[in-house]
């Protein structure tokens, strides 16, 4: 096996024999495999782009070369070829590298990424500068088939193949994004897959008219005026890529190393924009992975002999999952929509059970809000799965077309707050602030298992939209006493009453509150617990009688400060001498590391939150 460590990447891959690079491609699977093992990770992707990784650093110079990873998930091979390999026992750990291309990390990570459909349009600009500049560089696009499902990814092809532009588009077919691909560009591809004779064709018929004495070549050269009636009568529904400018190369195998790079060096040497379509399988060479590749796309550490995670069990997506397949037994109304995480979100028993009822629409968060508008607008009760920071791609529709419609979408918020490992491009730290400007809406924070249940039943109720948003992971398990209670509009629960200060918490940072009031209570300070449920409306005949209770209040919240819960609850009291002190994230983009380790750096942890009442009280 290669020692990773002992190379000088991405200079000692050109010296690297054909096979020399078979063997790389098997070592650094290996390596894979036993890294994110031990750090969790996105690993399924990873291991079906190494051969397309190292083709595309053996024929280019990163980073005078500028490489753009689409969602950048599938940029860990990317990152042991620009010398990061040393660094991956800290993957996505505190103070480690991240998951994610970051520019700050390396001058190979042209742009930080993590959503989806953007490199090519990012490329675009690239490739403008360039031309402007009058510099000569090769701007590389890499982008799955998943993230074609996305508008933003046809826009940008749009208009890169009209700019003309030399550039190339590097498509990763691997038949699957996260969840199964849908919709019609699925079927395209799937096509194409089958249709590689386009170009082995194209290819015959020019030799052919080569041999022709004296008018041969100027026959072969005009063939490129019948080359939509080739493609057109070989490929069933046409090769859209040409329709957009790109010269179409494939499909080819994506995993064979010699393949990748002889279509690489083509499309390098091409003055106007190429697009290689590359067939690639997710999870190749890990057979647990090849079996279930949305298991490991995204993962938690795990036995790499046997494949099992080290954790599992209940978690408040799978909460959520289970409980509206319930109510969609009692509700023919009820459907569910999202955007390429059926897995990730809990639907899965859902769209087994009511797969007429399941909508899945790709990575297009636009498209699932404005069509779940569509189905509520028709009567039915569309339930929205978005991940938060996925959401916010969707604020224009979320706000024009059911907001102002006034229509019952109810949005099921995941992973909702700090997310951990995956960093900055996923933590979903805004969404209390975004969503609760928007007028007719209604936003709910859970606790627990037991109020996302209540609160889903709620939300169906309603004749308005409502969001519920909670976070990634389990619950904090809450005192018999403090068990949650029916729903009712604008009703807060009040846990503890006491004149020193009163916590109002919303969502998982209930938990916390109730950590801080025992703290505090061990230290003969009366502490007040009020869980807020309703981050909009608030509940303002509980928090107007705050006054008479306390002149101290606390807010806390798993969301940026600015715009948020603990902003509401201030504006509540602006006329009132109560103190609002008010305890969230920071404006700023939080970085990638452990929830726990976050939690305490930025002062949102019990013992921090619990000292600094404490100080406020003694000042």
């Amino acid at each position: 096996m290669t020692d990773l460590l002992n190379y000088s990447f991405p200079g000692d891959l050109k010296q690297m024999t054909a096979d020399e690079l078979q063997t790389l491609s098997c070592d650094i699977r290996k390596f894979l495999i036993d890294s994110v093992s031990k750090t969790g990770g996105h690993l399924a992707s990873n291991l079906g782009i190494v051969e397309l990784t190292i083709g595309l650093h053996k024929v280019f110079d990163s980073p005078r070369d500028k490489i753009v990873w689409d969602v950048g998930h599938q940029s860990y091979v990317h990152k042991i070829l620009t010398g990061r390999a040393d660094k991956f026992s800290g993957l996505r750990q505190t103070g480690g590298i991240s998951g994610f291309p970051k520019a700050a990390e390396s001058p190979h990570d042209i742009f930080d990424t993590g959503h989806g459909s953007n490199s090519v349009s990012l490329a675009a600009g690239l490739a403008a500068a360039r031309d402007i500049r009058g510099e000569d560089y090769n701007v590389i696009a890499v982008i799955g088939d998943g993230a074609l499902t996305g508008g933003m990814a046809y826009e940008g092809l749009n208009n890169l193949g009209y700019m003309k532009s030399k550039s190339i588009v590097v498509l990763n077919d691997n038949g699957m994004s996260i969840s199964k691909n849908t919709g019609s560009i699925s079927m395209h591809l799937n096509k194409l897959r089958v249709s590689s004779n386009y170009l082995s064709a194209k290819e015959s018929v020019k030799k052919a008219l080569n041999k022709v004495p004296v008018i041969g070549r100027g026959l072969a050269q005009g063939v490129s005026h019948l080359k939509n009636s080739l493609k057109y009568a070989i490929v069933d529904g046409g090769a859209i890529f040409e329709e957009f400018g790109f010269t179409y190369i494939g499909p080819i195998d994506g995993n064979n190393i010699e393949k990748v790079i002889e279509t690489l060096e083509i499309a390098r040497d091409s003055a106007e924009p190429v697009l290689i379509h590359a067939i690639t399988k997710k999870g190749k060479g890990y057979r647990q992975a090849e079996e279930m590749p949305n298991k490991f796309h995204g993962i938690g550490p795990f036995d790499a002999g046997t494949g099992v995670a080290v954790s599992g069990g209940e978690s408040f997506s799978s909460v959520f999952g289970k409980k509206l397949v319930n109510m969609a037994l009692e509700d023919d109304r009820i459907t569910a929509v999202c955007a390429a995480m059926t897995e990730g979100t809990g639907l899965s028993i859902f769209s087994e059970t009511f797969p007429e009822r399941t909508f899945d629409a790709g990575i297009a968060e636009e498209h699932a809000v404005s069509f779940a508008a569509g189905l509520a607008k028709s009567g039915l009760k569309p339930v929205v799965a978005i991940y938060s920071t996925f959401l916010q791609r969707a604020y224009d529709q979320i706000m024009m077309d059911v907001a102002l419609q006034n229509l019952p979408v109810i949005f099921a918020v995941d992973r909702s707050g700090n997310v951990g490992a995956d960093g900055e491009t996923h933590h979903g730290t805004f969404d209390l602030s975004y969503l609760s400007q928007i007028p007719n809406m209604t936003v709910l924070a859970p606790k627990d298992y037991e109020e996302l249940e209540l609160m889903m039943e709620y939300a169906v109720s309603l004749d308005s939209p409502c969001a519920i948003r909670y976070p990634r992971g389990r619950q904090f398990e809450f005192p018999a006493e403090l068990l949650a209670q029916p729903v009712k509009t604008a009703q807060a629960q009040v846990f503890f009453t006491g004149g020193d200060v009163e916590i109002w918490a919303c969502g998982k940072m209930t938990a916390t509150a109730v950590e801080v009031f025992s703290i505090l209570d061990g230290r003969g300070i009366k502490c007040g617990v009020v869980n807020a449920r309703f981050v909009k409306p608030l509940d303002k005949e509980t928090l107007l009688e705050s006054p008479a209770r306390t002149k101290l209040i606390v807010t806390l919240e798993d969301n940026v400060l600015a715009g948020g819960f603990g902003t509401q609850i201030a504006a509540a009291l602006s006329g009132s001498d109560t103190k609002v002190y008010s305890f969230g994230w920071p404006d700023r983009f939080i970085e990638h590391g452990s929830s726990e380790q976050l939690f305490k750096k930025y002062g949102l942890d019990a013992e921090t939150i619990a000292e600094r009442i404490v100080d406020i009280i003694e000042s």
